[in-house]
């Protein structure tokens, strides 16, 4: 069995949780995923997790901005809600966003980006705690949204035990 570093144990199971939300997102029923008297909204709970996912990807706080057609609204300490449900594809893609700025994050860390102090409201830890923080809040959002599909239609992906 093959050695690998720490970077690629990380990306590997990072990547898993991402693969099981893109799959918590795939296998969803058109009529749940954007029904909007469901509380919580499924749509929306695919959404938080991934907006967390790339704004804990990033350099700053400071300079983050999500890419078109997502904004800012979910920083608000209001808990205001998209204007309009977003879409699987639009999701979709912006999770692949999300794994792209993972992979790009995982192969430049350094021992002294891992160290870097991090704070963010409540959240403040090294650099290299926001990863692991991170990933446990996808693998979170994955086991709500399973836990939503099992409630409502009886069916949920398995598993991922590794991503290569």
């Amino acid at each position: 069995m093959e050695i690998k570093s720490v970077n690629e144990i990380v990306e590997g199971q990072f990547g898993a949780s991402i693969e099981m939300l893109e799959n918590v997102i795939k296998v969803c029923p058109e009529k749940l995923f954007g029904d909007r008297s469901n509380k919580p909204e499924y749509w929306y709970l695919v959404y938080h997790t991934i907006f967390w996912l790339d704004f804990y990807l990033s350099e700053s706080p400071d300079s983050f901005y999500p890419p078109p057609p997502f904004t800012l609204t979910e920083l608000d300490p209001e808990g205001v809600l998209p204007e309009r449900v977003y879409t699987k594809s639009e999701l979709v893609e912006y999770l692949e966003h999300g794994r792209v700025k993972l992979k790009s994050l995982l192969k430049n860390l350094s021992e002294e980006s891992i160290k870097r102090h991090y704070k963010y409201g409540s959240v403040e830890m090294s650099f290299g705690e926001l990863i692991i923080y991170n990933l446990r809040h996808v693998q979170h959002g994955v086991e709500q949204l399973n836990l939503i599909l099992h409630q409502k239609i009886d069916i949920a992906p398995g598993w991922v035990k590794r991503c290569v």
